[in-house]
């Protein structure tokens, strides 16, 4: 069964350059197509979807694109996620707190909140993430419990260090999607990557529809996992 699926949402801005429009206008479309395959994926009943919406390494683009970007989030995290969540969605997010404006920080936690109890499909926005960083913040924290004594390198096993990551419960992942041609993970949750499926599609992201879904959905199903075996 696939169980969560991930998206490197990659080609916003060439699917502007493509279309004549400016850099803003490919972000907000690509943020409406995320909700729209968000839904698609809840509709199809998968359980978990991951969106890597921001990398710790997109503050080195433009001021003016780092700033657009930001009023997207700013207005998708307040309004956009209020929708989601009162249709079940739970929300959850992934990445570092520092270089984010508070405000958004604000929205981010009471989107976690608010969606606490909600039993449909998990969103997980990755924003201001690198699986790197993720993985060095989980050794920090895992540091510090073994300095206060609770926690011991000794009995130190997989099971246990994955509960040092970002929101532990979020499960691996089963099938990989990156948009635009790439054919690289950048990063995107090296932790629950080890066994994932891969799909690399020519499209841009805001190109992308449900029956790009149902096409990797289709080829995850025709897949033959052994996870070493």
């Amino acid at each position: 069964m696939l169980n969560h699926i991930g998206f490197i949402v990659d080609g916003n801005r060439r699917w502007a350059r493509a279309n004549g429009v400016s850099i803003f206008q490919g972000h907000k479309r690509g943020f409406e197509v995320l909700k729209d395959m968000a839904y698609a994926v809840q509709e199809r009943g998968i359980p978990y979807t991951s969106a890597f919406i921001f990398s710790t390494e997109n503050w080195n683009r433009t001021p003016q694109e780092v700033a657009d970007l930001m009023s997207l989030f700013r207005k998708g995290f307040k309004d956009e996620l209020n929708q989601m969540i009162a249709d079940n969605f739970r929300i959850i997010f992934l990445g570092r707190q520092n270089k984010v404006p508070a405000d958004i920080l604000d929205e981010m936690s009471i989107a976690e909140e608010k969606s606490l109890g909600n039993t449909g499909t998990t969103l997980a926005l990755c924003f201001n993430y690198g699986g790197q960083a993720e993985i060095v913040d989980a050794a920090r924290h895992l540091a510090a419990d073994v300095q206060a004594g609770r926690a011991s390198l000794a009995d130190m096993d997989e099971t246990k260090f994955r509960n040092y990551l970002y929101h532990p419960e979020l499960p691996d992942l089963d099938m990989l999607v990156r948009t635009s041609g790439e054919q690289r993970i950048s990063g995107f949750q090296l932790w629950r990557s080890a066994y994932t499926e891969m799909m690399w599609l020519d499209k841009n992201w805001p190109d992308i529809t449900a029956e790009d879904l149902d096409a990797v959905i289709a080829e995850y199903n025709r897949r033959h996992r052994r996870f070493g075996k």
